[in-house]
């Protein structure tokens, strides 16, 4: 049977009736698996040790792994040589995640029967996401979230839910205010050992040129460490996580937030156990239900309605590209000189650990790229590269459709785009940078802002009617023309690379 990178769970249904005295499990660490996006050195870190921690796990069992340590090459043309090697009676594989690994592998498995088993590792079957989508003429997470509260019957009183109201998202978008986040709980980290720092020297010599650095490295690559780390947000920072999760702060990468998406989505952890431990934890009056819905429903709801969307739309959803966004990828996101503050935090956090919460992604680094216009494909391939739980079942959905508006309102119900202002609200970032948030134009104008105002000009007509963003389009009537062709002739300096540069005069104080 074959084991992906992103199957790391004994109980999956392809070990359904495995026999170790008959049956080989083959596992594969192929290069072009690092390279088809410039993966990170964190991520690539993260799925190799992981990979390499489940293959002991196995042969402690007894299980019989054939496991081919980083090679170059492709994963269909490994498994062919494998399949060429072993001479299997049938191949049997949990069903992928990716479309194009799926292609792939089916391809290269030839005449021989394949066995492609349900992943029960989700809430929500593809069938089932299709009963919930078909008739509809238009999809919504939230109407998907309480269908499935109703069928597993979590956070529910009897057939209402729990606190007589679905969603507490209102409750949630607290900023920490000039004062700070105050005292953070530490995250859970964990100390490599020899398997991880082995990986974390290969990485080092055969990737090295990828982008970010391969040590330090903390997160959880085996399941033990996975329960831990669920265990350690659920104590310790679930309790304050509804409240301050849009929340922002400049040196503070890890705030109140969970840190679970990687272990999830490897399967060394199962999303009912996260979601269990939050529900029992509000049941047990140690933390409030505003923060145990908010983090159940990224789970319950959003993660599972994105994978249905992707499995919906795939393989053309990739090439969705609604608004014509055609510019490139400012060659910063990939170091994170630029003097924004906020960009430079969060790309440089990202660099550094492989991680951003959920806002640093929707409304500094997508929204950015949102508003300059950049080509999805180029902004995909971006988060695809330098997130540790990045697999592109989840990303590409949350990338094209909730960041980029590519698919053009399939999967979200607006574009989410803001000025610097909205910045300046939910973090510290703007006190102290060179820009001004509230300026459109001139030499301080914050590049978020003059940006906001030239994609409302430029999708003016798109957006006019639109019960969401329409008020926001009549805000932009009201500037006369001459500030109105300000505006585009600094949204063309800031494409144009002459704006947004850290210089020997910029400072960060």
């Amino acid at each position: 049977m074959i084991v992906l990178g992103d199957q790391l769970d004994r109980g999956a249904s392809a070990f359904d009736g495995f026999d170790a005295a008959l049956d080989i499990v083959w596992m594969c660490e192929a290069a072009e698996e690092s390279r088809h996006v410039w993966s990170s050195q964190q991520r690539i870190v993260m799925f190799l040790a992981a990979m390499r921690h489940f293959a002991a796990q196995l042969r402690d069992e007894r299980v019989t792994v054939d496991y081919e340590e980083l090679r170059e090459g492709s994963l269909g043309d490994a498994l062919a040589e494998a399949i060429a090697r072993h001479r299997p009676e049938r191949v049997r594989l949990t069903e992928p995640g990716d479309w194009r690994v799926a292609q792939a592998l089916r391809s290269a498995v030839g005449n021989t029967p394949l066995d492609l088993c349900e992943d029960r590792h989700f809430l929500c079957d593809h069938a089932a996401f299709a009963a919930f989508a078909r008739g509809r003429r238009t999809l919504r997470m939230e109407h998907f979230y309480r269908v499935m509260r109703r069928r597993h019957r979590i956070l529910m009183d009897g057939d209402n839910p729990c606190g007589g109201r679905w969603n507490f998202d209102a409750d949630n978008r607290a900023a920490f205010g000039p004062q700070g986040p105050g005292f953070l709980p530490p995250p859970a980290r964990f100390e490599p050992d020899a398997i991880t720092r082995q990986v974390i020297t290969l990485v080092q010599a055969r990737f090295g040129t990828h982008p970010g650095q391969a040590d330090p490295f903390g997160w959880p690559v085996t399941r033990a460490q996975a329960l831990q780390a669920l265990r350690v947000f659920v104590d310790e920072r679930l309790e304050h996580f509804g409240r301050w999760q849009d929340a922002m702060w400049p040196g503070e990468p890890w705030l109140y937030h969970a840190h679970l998406a990687a272990a999830l989505n490897l399967k060394l952890l199962d999303p009912r156990e996260a979601i269990t431990a939050a529900e029992s934890a509000w049941r047990a009056g140690r933390v409030p239900l505003a923060a145990a819905e908010g983090f159940i429903r990224q789970i319950l709801g959003w993660r599972e309605y994105v994978r249905g969307i992707y499995w919906q739309q795939m393989p053309g959803y990739a090439d969705s590209n609604a608004l014509q966004a055609r510019h490139d990828l400012p060659a910063w996101y990939w170091s994170g000189e630029t003097s924004m503050r906020c960009l430079a935090d969060a790309i440089g956090q990202t660099l550094r650990h492989g991680y951003a919460h959920h806002i640093q992604r929707l409304m500094v680094t997508g929204l950015f790229a949102l508003l300059y216009g950049v080509e999805p494909k180029q902004v995909h391939a971006w988060y695809l590269s330098v997130y540790v739980d990045a697999v592109e079942w989840v990303e590409l959905p949350n990338t094209l459709g909730m960041s980029q508006f590519a698919d053009g309102g399939l999967l979200a119900s607006k574009p989410y785009v803001a000025s610097g202002r909205y910045i300046e609200r939910m973090s510290d970032h703007c006190r102290g940078c060179r820009f001004d948030p509230a300026a459109r134009t001139g030499e301080r104008a914050c590049p978020f802002t003059t940006l906001y105002w030239d994609f409302l000009a430029r999708h003016a007509s798109r957006f006019a009617a639109h019960p969401r963003l329409a008020p926001q389009v009549r805000n932009l009537e009201r500037i006369d023309a001459s500030e109105r062709a300000a505006i585009a002739a600094r949204a063309r300096d800031i494409r144009d690379d002459r704006v947004g540069h850290r210089d020997g005069d910029d400072q960060f104080d």
